[in-house]
Formats: structure tokens, sequence, C-alpha cells
């Protein structure tokens, strides 16, 4: 039996550019990807029913029964009780939202029909837009933190660290820190294996700092936020989402953001996270394709994997930047960049694909990682599928 994370189109949709290049599940939020939790909780392998060209690399491979799940919802105990005691042909709702179901055979359409329905009494909570991700984080960082150390022992800190409520900080073997300030402020600090906190780090929780990641010397970290793992991060950070193998790695504001894999962050940029007239902040949304009202104040950058920007570069609030852009210049860029897009404020031009996938080689080896041919694949969809907003003048 295996565990078919099922990403509904309108959903995957609202949460590009993120899910350009990665199904809805392998976005991280807390601790853990979405498929890790669900593969933790369940404890079934996982499979995938995503995008047609995002299958050459996410597979989906069912099981002769299989246990069908929104890949948006978050798992949690009671929602786990109800998915095992399903019987074949059920399905599990919550109001009109899909939650999960139990099916035979391999045959799983969007439609999902001839189900019998069961209504769940709980609340859920599911990652239906890109806000969400950073709104979300704390609470998905506290249920990561009890699931992962449970029954566990810490490594000891260093004395020559400041800490505060030491019960609610776990540190993995092979992690290094050394005169930090680390307070969980009721919340949790999670330091993964073989990461690395530098000299005068000051964290103010929730933090997970995931395997292999380091915090530079003299970071300002403000919870909760997740650095995944092999990624830098230094200057001032609040509640935001690096997904993986990213840098942020010099002095400049990130906040209430989200950046996915293989972005850098040029020295003394910043994001605005905070309308100059406090009102409600607007977002890029590509199902509609139109700025849509998000209900919140807060709300920062969203960056698709691949992107840079160069040093200086300034960010208005809610800024949606696409897959492989490189971004640079003085004053602040528009606030929807399409994909391979090569500026900044005095305007765009093209990235072409071939430079851009000899940039994206260069960097990937740099962590000992190949751009595989089914990298190459979803990236070419990437930029044609994105040509229609690259109509810069």
């Amino acid at each position: 039996m295996k565990t078919v994370l099922f990403d509904f189109k309108d959903t995957w949709q609202d949460l590009l550019p993120l899910t350009f290049t990665r199904p809805i599940s392998h976005l991280r939020v807390g601790i853990l990807t979405i498929a890790q939790k669900w593969e933790k909780y369940l404890g079934l392998p996982i499979t995938y029913k995503t995008e047609d060209y995002l299958q050459v690399k996410f597979k989906f491979e069912p099981d002769e029964q299989n246990y069908i799940v929104n890949s948006a919802v978050l798992p949690q105990e009671d929602l786990i009780e109800e998915i095992r005691s399903l019987g074949i042909g059920e399905a599990l709702y919550k109001g009109d939202m899909f939650l999960a179901a139990k099916v035979k055979g391999t045959e799983i359409g969007e439609d999902l029909e001839g189900l019998k329905v069961k209504d769940f009494a709980g609340n859920i909570s599911a990652i239906t837009q890109l806000w969400l991700l950073y709104k979300l984080n704390g609470l998905e960082l506290e249920k990561d933190f009890k699931l992962i150390t449970h029954g566990r022992q810490s490594q000891k800190l260093s004395s020559t660290n400041t800490v505060f409520e030491e019960e609610r900080i776990f540190v993995e073997p092979g992690a290094v820190v050394e005169a930090a300030i680390l307070n969980p402020h009721g919340g949790y600090i999670y330091i993964g294996r073989d990461a690395e906190i530098m000299e005068g780090s000051i964290v103010r929780g929730s933090l997970a700092l995931c395997g292999h990641s380091v915090l530079k010397v003299g970071a300002k970290i403000y919870g909760p936020t997740t650095i995944g793992p092999y990624s830098k991060v230094g200057g001032e950070v609040n509640n935001s989402i690096l997904i993986g193998y990213s840098n942020k790695a010099h002095d400049g504001f990130l906040g209430n953001s989200v950046l996915g894999e293989w972005c850098n962050i040029g020295a003394d940029s910043n994001n605005s996270n905070l309308k100059n007239n406090y009102a409600e902040v607007k977002l890029w949304n590509y199902r509609q394709e139109r700025f849509v009202a998000t209900g919140e104040q807060f709300c920062g950058l969203f960056m698709g994997d691949h992107s840079k920007c160069g040093i200086n570069t300034m960010f208005n609030t809610g800024t949606v930047v696409g897959v492989s852009c490189n971004i640079f210049g003085a004053g602040f860029p528009r606030k929807f960049i399409p994909s391979f897009s090569w500026g900044g404020y005095h305007g765009f031009e093209d990235y072409r694909f071939d430079k851009a996938m000899d940039t994206a080689r260069r960097v990937m080896a740099r962590r000992q990682k190949e751009l595989t041919e089914q990298d190459l694949s979803i990236l070419k969809h990437v930029y044609e599928r994105s040509s229609k907003y690259r109509t810069f003048k």
C-alpha cells in the first residue's frame, strides 16, 4: 500500500511560482516538507499525482491499494486516525475540501467520483496560498519538532552560548554552535545534523536550521523561521522560509518571505513586508492572472527556484519572482517578475535558456549536485510556459 499525494490543479496554480519545479508536497513548512510529514505519520511509501511535466522526476507509481491524500493538507493525529479508519471506496472531506480516500487500482482522476463521503469533524490546516507557508510555519515547526525529537536525546550545547529554555532546543549530532544567543521565546529551536551557528548570532525562536546549513557571524533571526538544508543565512531574517540549497549570506532584511531552492540574495538586499500606508497587501496570482488581495498586512518576497538578485536589491511589499530570474540594479523592480527574466527597475529582457542553465550547473556543482536531464526537462517547460509573460517593452 502507498500514499498518493494528489495535487489539485487550482491549488497547484495558486502556489506558483514555487510549484513550477515541484509538487505541492515538496514545499517545506516547519522542519519537514509536506511529503516527509505524510511519510512519517502514515508510515507508507510516497508517490505523486501532479502536473504531467513534473512526473518525469516525481513519479506516479501507485500500489494495488492506496491512500489518496490532498497534498496541500498538513497531517495531524486526529486526521491520521480518521484516514486509517477508511474502508475501500470511502473518502474524507472537510466541507467541500477533499482530504483523503482509500481506493483500489491505479486509475486516479481529479474528479475522484463514486466514493462514499465521510465528514471530518476536526479542524485542518492546508497550504492553499503562498502566504500560508510563513503564517503556518510556527505551528508546523512545533509539530515537527515534537515528532522528530520524541524519545531522543539532544546533543549538549557549549558553555560559550547564552541559552534560554534549553528543554525547547534540540541539537542533532555534528552540529556546531559557539558564542550564540539562543532564546526559543516559548517556541522551539531545532539545529540539524552538521549545521553550524557562528559566533555572535542571535536567535529568538522558533527556528529550524536544517542539516548542513549555516548561520553566519552576527546573524539576527526572528521566528518562526525555517532554513532548509545546505543554506547559508546572515543579516536579519523574520518569519521566513528557505526551502533548501539557497543563500542569503550577508547583511540585509528578509521578512515574511519564502525562497525556493538554488536562490541567492545579494549583499545588503532588502525586502519590504509592510506597506507605508499599512494597507492590505496584494500578490500576483498565476491562476487568476492578476494581483489578488491576501488579507495580510505583512507579506514579503516569494522567489522561485534558481533565481538570484545582485547587491543592494530592493523588493517591494508582496513581490513575486519566478524561476531562474537574475535581478540587479538600483530602484525597486516590478512586483511580478516572470520566470527567466534578466534585469531590474530600468527594465527586463529574456534570460536565454542556455545561459540560465550554464549558471544553474555551476551553482549546483558547488554543492556536488548535478543538473539532471529531468531537471532540464522541467525547467525547459517552465521557460516555454512563462514566455507569454515576458513581453517586455
